[in-house]
């Protein structure tokens, strides 16, 4: 199940607020500051901290099974999605990648799978990532646009079916340009870093 993704942005707040206000809650905000990693997690808003020097490396937002992330980058910058999957179509989907010499980078919570799309995909098999797994709120499509040709037919042989939620045209950069959201209640919006939200 897709259910994730993730950008870098010198847009944080900003992007927080469209997300807030668009019906999702901010689960956690991870940030260096004084040089070390510490927690800005909610009851925290950003008048409590908006005047230190905070390098955000994560911020969370939840709405039923979708769960979007961002951190700070000096650009907009679009890093990875992100599919609910059982463990073991996770061993399956790394199998193929091997075979497909896609890099797969296996850490404690997650995997990384490096695309030669220049985004990476994340699997992920903690449900407790999460809000609801029952709600009806979840991304049904991401059109991502790419470089280059075959990014459907190459998703289908790493997970061995076809990827619907995925859908991607070919353009001058990277990103996400729709993301369609089932009971998404607001007329389409475009949030911060270019990403038009539909229903």
């Amino acid at each position: 199940m897709l259910f994730h993704y993730h950008f870098w942005t010198p847009n944080l707040e900003e992007t927080e607020r469209f997300y807030v206000n668009n019906g999702f809650r901010i689960y956690q905000r991870i940030g260096k500051y004084q040089g070390d990693f510490q927690n800005f997690d909610p009851p925290l808003v950003w008048d409590d901290f908006r005047e230190k020097d905070i390098l955000f490396r994560i911020i969370e937002a939840r709405k039923g099974s979708i769960n979007v992330t961002f951190g700070y980058g000096k650009k907009s910058i679009f890093d990875h999605i992100g599919f609910l999957i059982s463990k073991k179509e996770q061993e399956r989907i790394c199998e193929n990648a091997s075979q497909m010499n896609w890099a797969v980078d296996r850490g404690e919570r997650r995997m990384f799978i490096t695309t030669p799309y220049s985004f990476r995909i994340e699997l992920q098999t903690n449900k407790d990532i999460v809000d609801s797994m029952t709600d009806n709120i979840k991304i049904e499509e991401l059109r991502l646009e790419a470089m280059k040709k075959g990014l459907e037919g190459d998703l289908s042989i790493l997970f061995g079916k076809p990827v619907n939620s995925i859908k991607s045209i070919i353009g001058e950069t990277v990103t996400i340009r729709d993301a369609v959201i089932k009971d998404f209640l607001s007329k389409p919006l475009v949030d911060p870093n270019g990403v038009r939200i539909l229903n």
